[in-house]
C-alpha cells in the first residue's frame, strides 16, 4: 500500500460512509501524509521565508532562523494537517487517530491476526495459489459475530487505558503535592535546627 493508492481508495469510500461517522486510523505512513510540508530546523532559511510569505506574513527586517521558526510555530496549527483528514472533513466525516504503538486499540489488527493464523495453521504446500485461497478463506471466517467480539475486546482495552490514566493522574497529583513546599513553612526549618542553637 502507498499513500496515493490509499488516498484514491478513501476518495471512493468516504462518501459512502454515514454522515458524522468517525473513521479510526492507526499511524501507518500512508495514513499520515501531510497536506503540506511545514518548515523545521533542517529547512533552508530562504524556504522558511518563502513559506511564511505564502501564508501572508511580512518579513520586513533581517531575522535569524530561530526567529523565523518562532513565527512558523505560531502558524503551524493552521497548516499542519493530514491530507486524508482534509478529505474526510469535506464530507463531514471525522478521522480519529490511534496513539502510536497501540495496535490493541485497533480491531482490524485482531481480524488480521485471525486471518494470518488461519493461513499459518492450514498452509501445507506453501504454494502461492494455496496461500491466496487460505487468505480468502480466513477473511470469510471473520463474520459479524467475530467482528463484534473484536470490537468488544478493543473497548475493554480502551477502558483499561482510561482507568490507568486516572490512576497515573492521581499518583502524579499526590507526588506533586508531596513535593510542593510553601514559602515560610516552619516545619521544615524545625527539622533542620538543632537543640544547641
Amino acid at each position: 500500500m502507498n499513500s496515493d493508492t490509499f488516498y484514491d481508495w478513501m476518495k471512493n469510500i468516504i462518501p459512502r460512509l454515514k454522515e458524522n461517522c468517525v473513521i479510526i486510523m492507526d499511524n501507518a505512513p500512508y495514513h499520515s501524509v501531510k497536506k503540506e510540508k511545514i518548515p523545521n530546523t533542517t529547512t533552508k532559511k530562504a524556504d522558511i521565508i518563502k513559506w511564511l510569505q505564502e501564508k501572508g506574513e511580512v518579513i520586513d527586517r533581517p531575522m535569524v532562523i530561530p526567529e523565523l521558526l518562532d513565527i512558523v510555530k505560531i502558524l503551524r496549527p493552521q497548516y499542519d494537517k493530514y491530507l486524508i483528514d482534509d478529505l474526510a472533513e469535506t464530507h463531514n466525516r471525522t478521522i480519529l487517530r490511534l496513539p502510536p504503538y497501540h495496535c490493541e486499540l485497533n480491531p482490524i489488527e485482531l481480524a488480521w491476526a485471525n486471518v494470518k493464523d488461519h493461513v499459518k495453521k492450514n498452509n501445507t504446500s506453501y504454494k502461492l495459489s494455496d496461500v491466496k485461497r487460505l487468505l480468502l478463506e480466513g477473511i470469510e471466517r471473520v463474520d459479524e459475530n467475530m467482528w463484534k467480539n473484536f470490537i468488544r475486546h478493543t473497548m475493554t482495552e480502551e477502558e483499561k487505558f482510561y482507568k490507568i490514566d486516572f490512576i497515573v493522574d492521581d499518583l502524579l497529583s499526590a507526588e506533586t503535592e508531596s513535593l510542593t513546599m510553601t514559602v515560610g513553612d516552619t516545619s521544615s526549618e524545625s527539622e533542620f535546627s538543632s537543640d544547641d542553637e
